[in-house]
């Protein structure tokens, strides 16, 4: 039988980890990096049997990458804490790795939710996704190092999108909507300072025209109503943010006599503790 790993990297997740812990019984084993928790996310994950990863991880990539070294399976689940599967899900995954035929990775479907509405269309411009390539073989996938929404590359044989949809509770509001634009913008701008690819104000307006029409009109979000008119202007908006963010990291860097400094991004801080709760 195929061993499977589960891995979820959290922060301050202990009121959501409980719904997507529970639920993962099939799985072999489960692995959560804890990233800067000040909360009871790390004894949620031990009281599931989870292997806690617990550490400062600045930067997703390296989270990512953190939580991979710890898990033993031949195939990895990547999961959000704000995510949750049903048993119809849990026998597709199991049926697709057990497969003598199985591919090196798989697309799997994402059913977002806001509050308790499903929003099936209009995601995208990195403000949402409607699938993702989360059950793959282990050593498959790698993220670059950004802070958000890291680039990932896959190697091998592409299965294919399966059926059965990951439950996923994106925002409970519209406030919570913005509040999310804030914190994605404001990381964004940080790699994009941080790179030097900082965009001009005319590319921002064209990207952020072109990514509200692909999202309300080619990905459909005009049939949500309100919801999918916000998340295509969002998904416009994300670009210009975080550009005009980007731009005023560097000017503040200008005038703090930084300028001429080269910014890398930070290497993750070593590991307090690597543990497995379930011996």
């Amino acid at each position: 039988m195929a061993k499977l790993s589960a891995l979820i990297c959290a922060h301050n997740e202990e009121q959501r980890l409980h719904a997507c812990l529970g639920a993962l019984s099939f799985c072999d084993e489960i692995v959560v990096v804890a990233d800067r928790c000040s909360d009871g996310t790390e004894a949620v994950a031990r009281q599931y049997g989870a292997r806690v990863v617990s550490g400062i991880f600045p930067i997703e990539g390296p989270r990512k990458h953190a939580g991979i070294a710890r898990c033993t399976g031949e195939w990895i689940l990547e999961l959000d804490a704000d995510e949750g599967v049903s048993p119809a899900f849990a026998r597709e995954i199991r049926d697709t790795i057990e497969r003598a035929d199985a591919a090196d990775w798989y697309q799997i479907p994402i059913d977002n939710y806001v509050g308790d509405q499903l929003v099936r269309h209009g995601w995208g411009g990195s403000f949402g996704t409607s699938s993702a390539a989360r059950l793959f073989r282990r050593g498959v996938k790698s993220w670059k190092a950004e802070r958000v929404h890291p680039g990932a590359k896959l190697d091998g044989a592409f299965g294919g999108r399966l059926n059965e949809p990951l439950r996923h509770m994106v925002d409970e509001d519209i406030a919570d909507m913005f509040a999310r634009l804030g914190r994605y913008t404001a990381l964004k701008a940080q790699d994009l300072a941080d790179s030097g690819k900082v965009k001009s104000i005319a590319d921002d307006a064209f990207r952020g025209v072109r990514r509200f029409f692909k999202c309300y009109v080619s990905r459909k979000g005009h049939r949500e109503g309100d919801l999918g008119f916000l998340i295509s202007l969002m998904a416009g908006l994300y670009p210009i943010l975080s550009n005009l963010r980007a731009r005023e990291i560097l000017r503040n860097r200008a005038r703090d006599g930084q300028a001429e400094r080269p910014v890398v991004p930070p290497a993750p801080l070593p590991l307090r503790r690597a543990e497995a709760a379930a011996q």
